[in-house]
């Protein structure tokens, strides 16, 4: 068979581990031959590939970012860009295409098998939001960072007996936030689930004064919002899916909490090094997990799937099932926050 490849939407580590395992798969099992496409859906409007093969995928199980680049690339926007994806396409001669991204890449593969495109898709999102899956490959590698982020914070604020305020990705779940906020042991973690009350982390943080410790940390996922306010942007611009681009809460927490307590308090934006760098051991092998699934979906037949993890074992739902709704941090985890944190009245 010959098959083509994508990755869209933001970079994440692991992509490339995806990509080495199907090529492998594929090739080494089953004669198939390989076509990638460049800075994901933008590649395929525009006709711009690389030639996926052994060779070309040897030494980058280990890489971050994506050796097919990437793009936030919406075909929706552009006139006759379906008609002109299934042109480009078929000139290909592809039995299939196989689309790594989040649920923004996602819709744009459902629509085309809804117009006779045989797509698979990959789930990939650094927020691990992706609804229908236990985990996205990436989300590991970025707890890992942001959690050692938070592990040095604790000794420069404590140095300085300052309150240091950690933004972590996370635009509607705080999969992240929470994570590394438990495994790091903050004092505040706060998540786009939850409008965040003020006067509550306050009281965290002169808790924490009051107890012993003369500093506090506080981790906040970038879409997380007080009550009756909108999310914090960089500017005024939108991706082509109509995203704004988030930055600036944990600066607007900082402010707000010296203001209050009158506390010393600095903000740190972790921002894109989340992103970067390396996978983790977990990742790489979820990911390749993932990208040996994917090929066996298309040699079976069974299109317009995204392959998925429940539990432990990786399997297949609908692409529609997965982008219908944002998987949003649960109640459990939201639970162990609380359990970890003085009740209201402790101060």
């Amino acid at each position: 068979m010959r098959i083509g490849m994508l990755t869209g939407g933001g970079d994440c580590p692991g992509l490339n581990a995806v990509i080495r395992a199907a090529v492998r798969k594929g090739i080494l099992h089953h004669g198939d031959e390989f076509v990638g496409f460049m800075e994901g859906w933008r590649g395929v409007l525009d006709d711009v590939t690389m030639p996926l093969t052994l060779e070309t995928t040897s030494g980058i199980l280990h890489r971050g970012g994506t050796i097919l680049r990437s793009s936030r690339t919406n075909v929706k926007k552009i006139p006759g860009g379906f008609e002109k994806c299934a042109e480009v396409l078929a000139s290909h001669k592809l039995d299939a295409l196989i689309a790594l991204g989040g649920d923004d890449t996602q819709s744009i593969s459902l629509a085309l098998a809804e117009r006779g495109v045989n797509c698979v898709g990959v789930p990939k999102t650094i927020d691990n939001d992706l609804s229908g899956t236990d985990a996205c490959f990436g989300f590991d590698t970025a707890v890992s960072i942001a959690t050692e982020a938070v592990d040095r914070l604790h000794s420069t604020a404590e140095a300085h007996n300052r309150v240091i305020v950690c933004e972590v990705m996370g635009r509607d779940a705080g999969w992240i936030a929470v994570t590394s906020g438990i495994a790091g042991g903050a004092d505040v973690i706060l998540v786009p689930e939850l409008p965040i009350d003020i006067e509550d982390v306050c009281r965290l943080v002169k808790y924490r004064r009051e107890h012993g410790k003369k500093f506090s940390i506080v981790v906040v996922a970038e879409g997380a919002k007080l009550p009756e306010a909108d999310q914090v942007v960089l500017g005024t611009a939108v991706d082509s899916f109509g995203h704004a681009r988030l930055s600036g809460i944990g600066q607007v927490l900082a402010e707000e909490i010296e203001k209050r307590t009158g506390y010393e308090t600095r903000s740190v934006n972790l921002g894109h090094t989340q992103r970067g760098g390396t996978p983790s051991a977990y990742d790489r092998m979820l990911a390749t997990r993932y990208g040996v699934a994917a090929i066996d979906l298309v040699h079976a037949g069974k299109f317009g799937q995204l392959v998925v993890l429940r539990g432990t074992e990786i399997t297949h739902i609908p692409i529609a099932e997965a982008i219908a709704k944002t998987r949003t941090v649960s109640e459990d985890l939201l639970a162990v926050v609380k359990s970890l944190q003085p009740l209201a009245g402790a101060v």
